[in-house]
């Protein structure tokens, strides 16, 4: 992809390679390569090296690590999609045998599964794959160390797992698949299992010495659905759009969406830093914005792509050292530097193609009990439902075409929303989830649960 570096303006152009320089130099990597994405595009490439001559740019490999996990999420959701697992599902019903059968499949992709946090030893990252031929040898013989469900515990045999699975009712090598099914669609032609020139080197920086040490570049074997990849800022800010946006090719919008939203229970420092984890993607809060994406390192090498779908723009970082950088707080960086600077323009207000007069009764004002709530009715044909004063429940409806609307969000995400008529055909008051939400507060003419009192509203004496 082919940065258009004009469409952002010169200060903020000079913003973001001064942070990524800032970056580079006090993080002591010898390289960092670095794109920003906005409107499903890359608008900015930059780069900062050690090396005299012609720096990175956004067709360079570097090994992207637990970024790897993503892809191969999307993979299991590709299958749930297409009706060959649910998610409920136990991994004992498709792989039986593992030891860790009774962990669910959203269990493993949230990794809320109980399995460890990495094989057993030697350290998998540096020694070859082939030391852990069969998925026995990466779970070793107590696979569980929590109790399923229970609590969010990063895993890499999780996703070695999820690998494995892939590969079980796909009838084909991960690869293959991710090859077949992800890369290609999207026109990912620089990302590969094996490190392809142009390639960077990965590194180890002496923690109190200006000098390095080359690392071991290792084939992962079984835990390549881990963290086996090498990409560039220039497919990764393709995924990056994908991941704001979908694609029917690979993954619709709705299951993406599913994707980023919150399926793990954060620790409680966790809640303290706002952090939690959904279906292969990581998700904070940081300085007031939502990111989704995910982070990446393995030995010599890290990575993170940062998104922010409400701002539609994104951030990828690489650099090829073990430890320095924090590239996921200078991710969160880029992504605010663009968003403060040039703030998304929203596209232009537009009516209803149609106003169907039974939805148009239903806009207004409403009470559930004294609490005040307006209901308007927005061009993309969704009911939005919001207190009308300070915080409270809000969500959007979908029509279900039978009158009744279903909530998409929040706490009434999946709750039947149904407007009750009276005899007459005129509406009476609105059902949701049992809540009864009428036109005045407590209407008597409504069947408010409990009845309400025959003198109706009084004062103190």
């Amino acid at each position: 992809m082919t940065s258009s570096q004009e469409e952002l303006l010169p200060g903020t152009h000079r913003a973001l390679l001064h942070r990524i320089a800032v970056a580079q130099a006090e993080g002591r990597a010898p390289s960092l390569v670095a794109a920003v994405v906005r409107g499903g595009q890359a608008v900015w490439h930059g780069a900062r090296t050690s090396v005299d001559g012609h720096g990175p740019d956004e067709t360079v490999q570097y090994r992207i690590g637990s970024i790897t996990k993503t892809f191969t999420a999307i993979l299991v959701m590709r299958l749930r999609d297409e009706g060959l697992l649910d998610l409920g599902d136990p991994l004992e019903k498709h792989m039986p045998g593992t030891g860790a059968g009774e962990a669910t499949i959203a269990q493993l992709l949230a990794h809320t599964a109980g399995l460890a946090a990495e094989s057993p030893a030697p350290w998998w990252e540096r020694t070859p794959g082939t030391l852990r031929p069969e998925l026995s040898d990466v779970l070793g013989e107590q696979p569980l160390l929590h109790p399923v469900g229970r609590r969010h515990h990063y895993s890499n045999p999780g996703y070695t797992v999820l690998g494995a699975l892939v590969e079980e009712l796909r009838g084909a090598p991960w690869d293959e698949v991710l090859r077949s099914e992800i890369l290609e669609p999207l026109g990912l032609h620089r990302t590969s299992t094996q490190p392809q020139a142009p390639h960077a080197g990965g590194w180890a920086v002496h923690p109190w010495v200006d000098a390095m040490l080359p690392e071991p570049l290792e084939d992962l074997g079984r835990m390549a659905p881990a963290g086996q990849l090498w990409s560039t800022t220039g497919d990764l800010a393709r995924f990056a759009a994908f991941l704001a946006a979908g694609d029917d090719r690979v993954l619709s919008a709705e299951s993406v969406r599913e994707m980023r939203t919150p399926a793990a229970p954060a620790e409680a420092a966790d809640v303290l830093d706002g952090a939690a984890y959904g279906l292969g993607l990581q998700i904070q809060r940081r300085d007031g914005r939502l990111l989704v994406g995910h982070s990446g390192s393995l030995p010599g090498f890290l990575a993170n792509l940062t998104l922010s779908v409400e701002d539609d723009v994104a951030a990828v970082l690489l650099a090829n050292c073990t430890s320095g950088p924090l590239l996921g707080a200078v991710g969160a960086d880029l992504v605010r530097i663009v968003a403060e600077a040039e703030p998304r323009i929203p596209e232009p207000w537009s009516p209803l193609r149609e106003v169907d007069p039974s939805v148009l009764e239903l806009a207004g004002q409403w009470y559930w009990g004294t609490n005040g709530y307006g209901l308007r009715v927005n061009a993309d044909g969704l009911l939005a439902l919001g207190p009308l004063t300070g915080s409270g429940r809000r969500s959007r409806f979908r029509s279900n075409g039978d009158g009744t609307w279903t909530g998409l969000e929040s706490y009434f995400a999946g709750e039947l929303l149904r407007p009750v008529r009276r005899a007459d055909g005129s509406l009476s008051h609105l059902d949701l989830g049992s809540f009864v939400f009428t036109r005045q507060p407590y209407d008597p003419e409504a069947p408010v649960p409990g009845g309400v009192d025959p003198e109706g509203w009084r004062g103190i004496g």
